[in-house]
C-alpha cells in the first residue's frame, strides 16, 4: 500500500518532517541514499580504535526552537559553552589574545583593552551585542509559521532596537556596519566571521549574502547561542531515528531518488537501491534534498550552488599550550579564531575569487569535548575541529587532493603559528600509526553527502521573510517551501527559504505548509 507521504533525505530535516507528518496521522516511507540516516549530523567513530564518537560535519545547533523539540517529542540536552571566542594574536612583538566570556564580565574587559589600547570598541561590542540580543527576540518568532512581510519584520525590529540596526544588518552591507561601529582590525574581523561561514563573499559586497548569513547565525532561538548536544549531534540524529521508528515511518537507506514525476493526484518517484531502480508513489513529496538536487530529479536544467569551507577534525592527547600562555581549557572552550582579523578576511576572499588557495587560511576551531566530556568515552585526550573559510568548490574541481592538502596545511598553519608547542606531538596516532586528522572539503561533503557544490546549506541562504509585493497565495508560498510548478512536492531541507544550520525549520515548514494545503493544520 502506498505511503501518504514520501520524505526523500534522511538528514534532520527529513526526519523532522517525517516525524510531524507521522505525528499528524499521516503514513511515511522516507528515502535514504546512504547505508543509514542522519545525513551531516551522523555520530561516528572516526578515528578507530580510539571510542570517540564525531560528528563529522556539522556540531552545533544553532537555530531548532524549544518548541519543536517538544513537538518532535525527543529529548537532547542542550549546553551552553563557557566561553564564546578567543582569538590569538600578536601585539608590540608579544604574543596575547582577545577573550570574549559567554557572559561578559572583567577579563573581557581587560582582554579588550589590552588588544586594542583602549576602552571605545569593548563599549561598542556591548551596544552591538545588546541590540543583536533585542534582534534575536524579536526575529527568531518569524522563523515557524507562515512567512511575515518585510515591513512587518522591520517595524518590529526598528521598534525594539532601532531604526539604524536594521539599516546596519538589511539595507547595507555587512562590512561598513562593523567599520563604523569598529577601530581594531581584530574586533572587526571576530564579529565580521558570523557572515562568512560556508560563505563565499565579501563583506562590502552589494547582494548582501553576508548580512544573510550574519542574521542567521545571531538570531538562534532567540538569545543568538550556539549549543552543544551532549552526546554529541549524532544524539540528536539518534533520537530522531527512535521517535521516527516509534510512530511507524518506514525508512529506506541505501535509496537515492534518481527520477520524479507529478501526477494529478500522486507522485511517482523512481530510485536506485544496490544497481536497480525501485518505484515509490504518494499522494505527497517533502524533499529534503538540495533543491539542485531535486531538480535534476525532476528532469530541470540545475546550476551548483558555491560551498567554501574545509573541515578538518582531529583527535588530540592533550590540548596544545599557546604562545599567549591562555589556558588551552579556556582558549579553546568557545571559538578560536585564527587569521580572521577583518583585512585578512577580505584579502583571503580577494585571493581565491581569483583562483587561488591563501598561504594561510582564515579559520576557526572548536573543542566541543570541552563542554561536553561524554563524546570520549574514556578518551583522556581532547577534540579539536577546524573550520576553514573562503575555501571554494571551484579551487577543488582539478585537482581534488592536492587542493585538499594545500588547504588543510594553510589552515594547520594558521593554528601552528600561535602555539607553544608542535601539534604534531599532542595528535593522537590512529590504528596504523598515523596522526588522528581527516580533512574534507566542499568535493568531499559533494561527494558524500550529495550536496551540491559542498554548499552546507544546500544554496543561499534567503532573508526569512517575504518581500512585501512577493506573492504567496498558496501554503507552500507562504511557508517557503514552494517547488516552482509543482503542486504536491514542497521543499523540506535546508534549501527552503528559513533553511540552513541544525535547525529542523525546513522539516517542520514543509509539514505546516502540506498540513494547510490539505486542511487538516491545526
Amino acid at each position: 500500500m502506498n505511503p501518504d507521504v514520501l520524505v526523500l533525505g534522511g538528514g534532520h530535516n527529513g526526519l523532522v518532517a517525517a516525524i510531524l507528518a507521522a505525528t499528524a496521522g499521516r503514513t511515511v516511507t522516507l528515502l535514504e541514499r546512504s547505508a543509514a540516516p542522519g545525513g551531516a549530523t551522523v555520530g561516528e567513530r572516526v578515528f578507530p580504535p580510539h571510542p570517540v564518537r564525531l560528528s563529522r560535519y556539522s556540531y552545533l545547533v544553532a537555530l531548532m526552537p524549544d518548541e519543536l523539540i517538544r513537538r518532535l517529542g525527543v529529548a537532547v540536552p542542550l549546553a551552553s559553552r563557557a566561553v564564546s571566542s578567543y582569538t590569538p594574536v600578536m601585539r608590540g612583538g608579544a604574543a596575547t589574545g582577545l577573550l570574549v566570556e559567554r557572559n561578559l564580565g572583567s577579563r573581557t574587559e581587560d582582554s579588550f583593552r589590552e588588544v586594542t589600547g583602549s576602552d571605545e570598541d569593548f563599549a561598542a561590542w556591548r551596544e552591538l551585542y545588546g541590540q543583536l540580543h533585542t534582534l534575536a527576540g524579536v526575529v527568531a518568532p518569524a522563523l515557524t509559521g507562515p512567512l511575515r512581510r518585510r515591513s512587518e519584520v522591520a517595524d518590529a525590529v526598528v521598534a525594539a532596537a532601532g531604526s539604524q540596526l536594521w539599516t546596519d544588518l538589511v539595507e547595507q552591507p555587512l562590512g561598513a556596519m562593523i567599520e563604523r561601529r569598529f577601530r581594531d582590525d581584530t574586533v572587526r574581523g571576530v564579529v565580521a566571521t558570523d557572515g562568512l561561514i560556508g560563505t563565499h563573499t565579501s563583506l562590502f559586497a552589494p547582494e548582501l549574502l553576508a548580512n544573510r548569513c550574519f542574521l542567521y547565525h545571531l538570531i538562534g532561538r532567540g538569545t543568538g547561542e550556539w549549543l552543544v548536544p551532549i552526546g554529541g549531534m549524532g544524539a540528536l540524529t539518534d533520537a530522531l531515528i527512535r521517535r521516527a521508528r516509534q510512530l511507524g515511518v518506514e525508512i529506506q537507506a541505501g535509496t537515492e531518488a534518481i527520477a520524479i514525476d507529478e501526477g494529478a493526484t500522486q507522485v511517482t518517484v523512481t530510485a536506485e537501491r544496490d544497481g536497480e531502480q525501485v518505484t515509490f508513489q504518494a499522494a505527497h513529496v517533502l524533499a529534503a534534498i538540495a533543491p539542485a538536487v531535486l531538480d535534476r530529479c525532476l528532469g530541470r536544467e540545475a546550476e551548483d550552488p558555491v560551498g567554501a569551507q574545509v573541515k578538518i577534525n582531529m583527535l588530540l592527547d592533550r590540548l596544545p599550550r599557546l604562545k599567549s600562555g591562555m589556558d588551552p581549557r579556556v582558549a579553546f572552550a568557545g571559538t578560536m579564531h585564527l587569521n580572521e582579523e577583518l583585512s585578512e578576511l577580505e584579502a583571503a576572499h580577494a585571493i581565491t575569487a581569483a583562483g587561488s588557495l591563501p598561504a594561510m587560511v582564515p579559520s576557526e576551531v572548536y573543542c566541543h569535548s570541552l563542554t561536553d566530556p561524554s563524546i570520549m568515552n574514556g578518551h583522556p585526550g581532547a577534540t579539536l575541529t577546524l573550520f576553514g573559510l573562503h575555501t571554494p568548490v571551484g579551487l577543488f574541481r582539478e585537482n581534488p587532493d592536492q587542493a585538499r592538502s594545500a588547504a588543510a596545511q594553510g589552515a594547520l598553519i594558521a593554528l601552528q603559528q600561535h602555539l607553544a608547542e608542535p601539534l604534531l606531538d599532542c595528535l593522537a596516532r590512529d590504528e596504523h600509526g598515523e596522526p588522528c586528522v581527516e580533512v574534507a572539503t566542499p568535493v568531499d561533503l559533494e561527494r558524500s553527502l550529495a550536496m551540491p557544490g559542498g554548499n552546507i546549506f544546500h544554496d543561499d541562504l534567503s532573508w526569512p521573510w517575504l518581500a512585501d509585493g512577493f506573492p504567496a497565495e498558496t501554503p507552500a508560498a507562504a511557508y517557503g517551501v514552494e517547488v516552482p510548478g509543482s503542486r504536491r512536492i514542497l521543499l523540506a531541507g535546508a534549501g527552503s527559504r528559513r533553511g540552513g544550520g541544525v535547525s529542523g525549520l525546513g522539516g517542520l515548514a514543509a509539514v505546516e505548509a502540506l498540513l494547510e494545503l490539505t486542511g487538516e493544520h491545526g
